[in-house]
């Protein structure tokens, strides 16, 4: 472990945050009002016996307060010991459209003794998400795609296509969202989490929020900073991910530039039984060699949506492998089936009740945070800038979604992410991650200023503590739970 000296991005806060001498929830009797919660057993398979859930209820409409209520579905297992509980940890999802419901039972079970000791793990169903109150745009079953989800170009770089189904995807939702679609965004969703933390009883509240979860947890300590406790953001958005200049979406240009050469070198590695190519490079210019002659000449793939495989779906099976090391194999293997003309069988894909689900919730969030242009040239001009700077990702990143042609305008100002607050957030993140690239985490880092120190590990893949990490930034996440104990300076950990 060593100071984090690599990047003048990196602004060091002084200080050691200690922990509190009380509870966080035991100045105002907060367990009394948690019994007010109806908790019941969780449905799904694989759960922890101790998991239990429960409802809280809350204003689908929040200037309305009084209006019509919606449903969160929350989850809990308590403390494994009340003489060592400090208060609640909620686990914020990724997505947007994620949930975290089952993570008490999966993800908390792989942190420390100590920490399942502090804290009774919450999870929650964001709005929109079931068994939350849901929504669905019911969109046809093509534009379930991966591929169309994200907006990959035309093989000559055209965005006609993308624009076109923009406007059915967004007619779709605006047809079949009903009213809570309007309502579904990170301030609102940060607005749930302090009436989750009511409910629950808890003066304050503590939290890892993972990827967009990031972006979430710093809604919430911009707008509820008093609220907070102990914060950890991990694989950290870009602080302005859905404003005009679509950062988020942006991101993967540099984020597949950071973890490709990862691949190309496990890809190359002598005795490796999935090797593409003698060297890195060689990598490299074979996967974009076949990516171009797929968009030529595709492959039939049966079972995959669409049951194709071109450029465009080798590009989108790269991205979905980069997420995780552990994925590398399959992509390896995809290429060197492809290359000989040939195909392995298609990846399940989830139920589509639930990708309509995600989808409808990720649309609302992104499409209803901050407005996108509408002007196809605005998309086609940045769409050819980034196919010549980035060919690994042919422009994807810069292209429309169906935010080009959302019919909603948004209800209020972005989130704003500042250094005013109680100095108790820690980052921690992978120097290479192809969906939260380290640049954008940099600039959230830039952001909080003092109120956060930032833990980069020598890893790749998304998702940092306890998953795609190092053994010494998991250990600094821990403690900084268990005992409120942060790095004094930013640190990089090898």
């Amino acid at each position: 472990m060593k100071q984090l000296t690599r990047s003048a991005a990196l602004i060091a806060a002084t200080g050691v945050v200690l922990g509190l001498a009380l509870p966080a929830g035991a100045a105002d009797g907060g367990a009394k009002r948690a019994e007010a919660l109806k908790w019941t057993e969780c449905e799904g398979e694989g759960l922890d016996p101790r998991q239990r859930c429960a409802t809280v209820s809350v204003p689908m409409d929040y200037s309305e307060p009084h209006g019509r209520k919606i449903d969160l579905v929350i989850s809990r297992i308590p403390s494994e010991n009340p003489a060592a509980r400090r208060g609640a940890l909620l686990m914020i999802p990724g997505g947007p459209g994620g949930d975290s419901l089952s993570h008490p039972s999966d993800e908390g079970q792989k942190m420390p003794q100590e920490v399942r000791d502090a804290y009774d793990l919450i999870g929650f169903t964001p709005r929109g998400n079931a068994p939350s109150t849901a929504v669905s745009c019911d969109l046809e079953t093509s534009d379930l795609a991966f591929s169309k989800l994200r907006p990959w170009p035309a093989a000559d770089g055209s965005v006609t296509e993308n624009m076109i189904t923009a406007q059915r995807m967004s007619d779709a939702c605006a047809e079949n969202g009903g009213e809570l679609i309007r309502h579904i965004s990170t301030k609102n969703e940060a607005r749930d989490i302090d009436r989750i933390r009511a409910a629950l009883g808890e003066r304050k509240l503590s939290a890892w929020g993972v990827s967009y979860g990031t972006y979430v947890a710093s809604a919430y300590v911009d707008m509820f900073p008093h609220r907070t406790d102990r914060i950890v953001m991990d694989s950290n958005d870009h602080p302005d991910p859905v404003h005009a200049e679509r950062a988020w979406l942006a991101a993967f240009e540099q984020g597949v530039e950071d973890v490709f050469p990862e691949f190309a070198k496990w890809a190359s590695r002598p005795g490796n039984p999935d090797r593409v190519a003698r060297t890195p490079q060689e990598v490299r210019s074979r996967f974009l060699e076949l990516a171009d002659r797929l968009d030529r000449e595709p492959l039939p793939w049966p079972g995959a949506n669409p049951p194709v495989l071109n450029g465009t779906e080798l590009r989108q099976a790269m991205l979905t492998a980069f997420y995780d090391p552990d994925d590398f194999p399959s992509l390896a293997r995809l290429i060197r089936a492809a290359e000989k003309g040939t195909v392995p069988p298609a990846p399940p894909s989830p139920p589509e009740e639930l990708l309509q689900n995600y989808t409808a919730v990720g649309a609302g969030t992104i499409c209803n945070d901050a407005a996108w242009p509408s002007d196809p040239a605005v998309y086609q001009k940045d769409v050819t800038e980034s196919r010549a700077k980035y060919p690994l990702t042919a422009g994807m990143p810069r292209n429309a979604m169906l935010c080009a042609a959302w019919p909603f305008p948004p209800k209020e100002a972005p989130v704003t992410v500042s250094d005013r607050g109680p100095s108790n957030i820690l980052l921690i993140q992978n120097e290479r991650d192809v969906a939260t690239p380290l640049s954008g985490a940099l600039k959230l880092r830039e952001a909080l200023g003092r109120r956060a120190v930032m833990v980069v590990n020598d890893s790749t893949g998304h998702d940092a503590y306890l998953i795609n990490g190092t053994p010494c930034g998991d250990g600094l996440v821990s403690r900084f739970l268990a005992t409120g104990e942060r790095p004094k300076k930013d640190v990089y950990c090898d």
